[in-house]
């Protein structure tokens, strides 16, 4: 008895080899084909959500917004379904569990707005309703195979950790005040919203904090997938704010500081992931080399 319970912590060591399990394959499998559908229909249509969407949303800036999301969604889980680690995929699936329920809580605050009659709304509401409580039960699982960091493992620099840091809690700042007040952000707003859309655009916004995590891991591997999807948001949010630059307002200062945020962060983003790409290369090259003698 003594033997066994000895060898018992090895043993439970063993099996924290940072895998990603089965449900969660299998839970991004499912939410791909659903978040590729929604994107064509906004990206490609934003005019046309009365007569194709859960509800009408103006002007078409918003549904081009939440579209962006969407395909950053559906990029993301299309990398978790043939991730092998799950470092590199935990932190974001907290932020979706964040986004879902926020856009769940939307739905119940503003029903009155939702058509009713039209099958989108009721996979919208089932989703919403559902996948708050789904995506934190395969995180939970997940967190159970975890491995610990490796002390060969690239990490980002200090300054790095700081912008990534900052910019996430700015985006989660400003997604939850758009969230719990939209009668304060709503005047000031770049383009019109109402108090459902300001809330939506909220939870977009709070899909930012998954870089959050450089708090806590300051390892490549665990925003290198963030970083990734915050670059196809934010290019085809750019290229929608194009598309319906009439909405914007241009009168407003929010509006220049937020495209000038915008386009910061998508050089920063770019950069940091140059950077780092290098730098794994050749921690990668130099450990090939090592094993080579």
């Amino acid at each position: 008895m003594v033997r066994g319970s000895r060898d018992a912590p090895p043993a439970q060591a063993s099996q924290r080899d940072d895998r990603v399990l089965t449900a969660t394959r299998v839970l991004a499998l499912v939410l791909v084909p659903i978040l590729l559908t929604a994107f064509v229909i906004l990206y490609a249509f934003p005019g046309d959500t009365a007569r194709l969407f859960a509800w009408t949303i103006r002007p078409e800036l918003t549904p081009m917004v939440l579209a962006s999301a969407y395909l950053g969604g559906a990029w993301f889980f299309v990398r978790v379904a043939r991730e092998r680690r799950w470092a590199r995929i935990g932190a974001g699936l907290l932020a979706v569990a964040l986004f879902a329920a926020l856009l769940g809580i939307a739905t119940v605050l503003h029903w009155d707005r939702f058509n009713h009659g039209h099958p989108a709304f009721w996979l919208w509401t089932a989703l919403y309703l559902s996948a708050p409580f789904a995506v934190l039960a395969v995180w939970l699982a997940n967190e159970q195979v975890a491995a610990p960091p490796r002390p060969d493992e690239l990490r980002v620099t200090r300054v790095a950790r700081a912008l990534v840091a900052g910019g996430a809690a700015l985006a989660l700042v400003q997604g939850l005040v758009m969230f719990a007040a939209p009668s304060f952000v709503v005047p000031a707003w770049p383009w019109s919203l109402t108090p459902l859309t300001c809330r939506v655009v909220g939870a977009v916004f709070c899909l930012g904090s998954a870089g959050l995590v450089v708090l806590v891991d300051s390892r490549w591997v665990r925003v290198s997938l963030m970083v990734e999807v915050e670059v196809v948001m934010l290019t085809l949010m750019l290229v929608g704010g194009l598309r319906a630059r009439g909405d914007l307002h241009a009168d407003r200062p929010l509006t220049w500081l937020l495209l000038t945020g915008f386009v910061a962060t998508l050089a920063a983003s770019l950069r940091l992931w140059w950077v780092m790409a290098r730098a794994d290369r050749k921690t990668r090259a130099g450990l090939r080399g090592s094993g080579a003698r």
